[in-house]
């Protein structure tokens, strides 16, 4: 029997950012609402997994809306800090995730750990869990990740979050350089969704 593809879902992010990406990646029939429309409050991330904290949101949304949803739970993870900031990437940025602040905050890690750490390369990733979960449908989940390093200083102002600060492998540009046409296609997400697209 085939599955009946899904047509309409809620986007379960307050993060305009992210919104838009996941709306680019979304197959065109399917209506992409977003929970800044609902004014709906995000949940306490209690999982130590991005994954976990990808379903919880999806499953916590999903409820409060009666509708299937979507959620993303991503982040940075720099091996050099024990890969911090992980899950904790937007709370780095304080109360309001304020990605100037998680930028610098980076940064200040970096020099108590190698106060040349500029001069060296910064092995890094971005990762991505996704998560649907809603009424009448079986839960599913996918995981993507895109490896690189940590430039030296903030370059670019495409993209959001830690894009400024990240260049992926094979590439002389931070994703905060880089058109967004042009990120999408390799970046972490688009990883993810790669994965999960045959159950849309």
């Amino acid at each position: 029997m085939k599955t009946k593809k899904i047509q309409n879902l809620i986007i379960g992010s307050n993060n305009p950012g992210k919104v838009r990406e996941i709306r680019q990646l979304l197959p065109k029939y399917i209506n992409a609402d977003s929970i800044i429309n609902y004014k709906l409050k995000s949940p306490k991330e209690t999982g130590k997994t991005f994954l976990q904290n990808s379903y919880l949101k999806s499953k916590y949304f999903s409820k409060k809306t009666s509708m299937i949803c979507l959620a993303d739970d991503s982040g940075l993870e720099i091996d050099i800090l024990n890969k911090k900031p992980g899950i904790f990437s937007a709370r780095w940025g304080g109360k309001k995730s304020n990605f100037n602040l998680a930028i610098k905050r980076v940064f200040r890690e970096l020099n108590k750990v190698d106060k040349n750490w500029k001069k060296k390369k910064i092995n890094a990733r971005f990762v991505c869990a996704l998560s649907i979960c809603g009424p009448k449908i079986k839960s599913i989940h996918s995981i993507g990740k895109v490896e690189g390093t940590i430039s030296n200083k903030k370059i670019g102002k495409n993209g959001f979050g830690y894009d400024p600060i990240f260049i992926p492998s094979g590439k002389k540009s931070t994703f905060g350089q880089m058109k967004y046409k042009s990120k999408i296609k390799i970046d972490h997400r688009a990883k993810a969704f790669h994965k999960i697209k045959k159950f849309l």
